[in-house]
């Protein structure tokens, strides 16, 4: 792929790349979305043939613990009852008959998608979640 370059940044992985951010009821939830993705069978085992970059945070802290002076815990930290899953999307675009290009989540997650004013607790290696957002 060429790289194009634009003010530093590449306006070229902009097109082809989302990054969404997902809250889940349980692991199980998120689990049967992921295995909704596409895959084959190889050998008897699902493999999936998307190239799609999934991340499983599980149960986030939303509130540090407290420690006391010999660093003995006082009180736990507190963790989401949500399972949270980040996603980079690759290709994922589609293009109308005029040409715009658009973006949805795969069926199955919208309802899931989270919208976060930051960058959230994780990251895709400098990709920035603010500028790829779906």
């Amino acid at each position: 792929m060429v790289k194009s370059l634009k003010n530093g940044k590449n306006t070229k992985l902009k097109k082809m790349i989302k990054v969404s951010k997902y809250e889940f009821a349980s692991e199980s939830a998120a689990q049967t979305a992921i295995d909704s993705l596409p895959h084959i069978e190889v050998e008897g085992e699902n493999v999936p043939n998307h190239k799609h970059t999934i991340v499983k945070l599980g149960h986030i802290k939303i509130q540090d613990g407290i420690y006391d002076e010999n660093g003995e815990e006082t009180q736990a930290p507190v963790l989401s009852e949500n399972y949270h899953v980040d996603v980079l999307w690759k290709n994922i675009e589609t293009t109308d008959e005029d040409g715009n290009v658009s973006f949805a989540h795969p069926s199955g997650w919208a309802d899931a998608a989270i919208d976060l004013d930051s960058e959230g607790m994780h990251g895709f290696m400098g990709v920035s979640y603010q500028e790829n957002k779906m």
